[in-house]
């Protein structure tokens, strides 16, 4: 298996996870704050990911601990940089679901698929032709998909496209890190950094209750696991070497893999139009596997 099939294969793993986690976050808005419940999903990640470490150290997996302080200051700051990031990704995505709808909210979101190609134009990160029309087929099965009504920016709308912008700056922050850290303990760092500057901000802002934690256990444990333990990790394991435009096409399934598991397991209605939208997706994520051909010097 080419390194750049494994790397996808990651990623699509991670979409998935992030597509059937997103009825988890939307059952929580009207129940507790933002920032109270990404402290308490990231706190147990963080419990998650140390025991992963444990194991996958003991059987010398995935796992490449630190040969030197060098090396782990590296990790440690990788960690910062992209859980300082995430902290407000995942905040403004969070807050931004209690007003507008999670169609919209999925659409919107993913418009990291546009940003992070143009922005990684300015960093030196080069997309082929390939990954462009990619690019294009995601953003038209995206809305075929996500868009059932006339689209027009309300409040809920503005803090989506926040959220995009941001998760754009993350990741092109773990393309930056990812391939010269230990994945899984960046990932450990990154979720001690969420819950703490989350933490600080719930104190600040929301009017937390242990109660609002126990009465939505079952939610936070599969976003703290699942997405932000599992998913999150195989994010940054994934982007390692793989373009960026890449990464971002291939983690839009999100959106289909989320109404996919709506039709399938609540029984959800989906339409024709929505149908075509998942397929145009599943098109450019093959579309973006294409490497083109490297010209011959003569």
């Amino acid at each position: 298996m080419s390194h750049q099939t494994k790397h996808s294969l990651m990623l699509t793993v991670c979409a998935f996870i992030w597509g059937t986690t997103f009825v988890a976050q939307s059952v929580v808005t009207d129940s507790m704050g933002a920032f109270t419940y990404n402290f308490s999903r990231s706190v147990i990640a963080c419990i998650f990911i140390s025991f992963v470490i444990r194991v996958f150290d003991k059987k010398k997996i995935v796992t490449h601990p630190p040969k030197n302080s060098s090396e782990r200051f590296y990790n440690i700051k990788g960690g910062i940089v992209c859980g300082t990031i995430l902290t407000f990704g995942m905040f403004f995505q969070q807050y931004g679901l209690g007003f507008t709808t999670v169609e919209k909210a999925g659409f919107l979101t993913t418009l990291y698929i546009i940003l992070v190609p143009i922005v990684g134009i300015f960093m030196g990160k080069k997309s082929s032709f390939f990954i462009w029309i990619s690019v294009a087929l995601t953003i038209v099965g995206l809305y075929l998909l996500c868009i059932s009504e006339t689209l027009h920016l309300a409040k809920g709308d503005l803090l989506m496209i926040i959220s995009a912008i941001i998760y754009t700056l993350q990741i092109l922050a773990i393309d930056h890190y990812s391939p010269n850290v230990d994945g899984v303990r960046m990932s450990f760092y990154q979720f001690m950094v969420v819950g703490i500057e989350s933490f600080i901000l719930m104190m600040i802002f929301d009017n937390p209750q242990l109660s609002q934690i126990t009465d939505n256990i079952i939610p936070i444990l599969y976003a703290g696991i699942l997405s932000s333990g599992i998913a999150y990790t195989l994010q940054i394991l994934g982007q390692a070497n793989l373009n960026p435009a890449i990464a971002s096409v291939i983690m839009s399934l999100e959106s289909v893999f989320s109404a996919l598991s709506g039709w399938l397991v609540l029984h959800e209605k989906m339409t024709v139009k929505e149908f075509m939208g998942c397929a145009l997706i599943f098109t450019a994520v093959l579309l973006a596997q294409i490497k083109p051909k490297e010209k011959v010097s003569v």
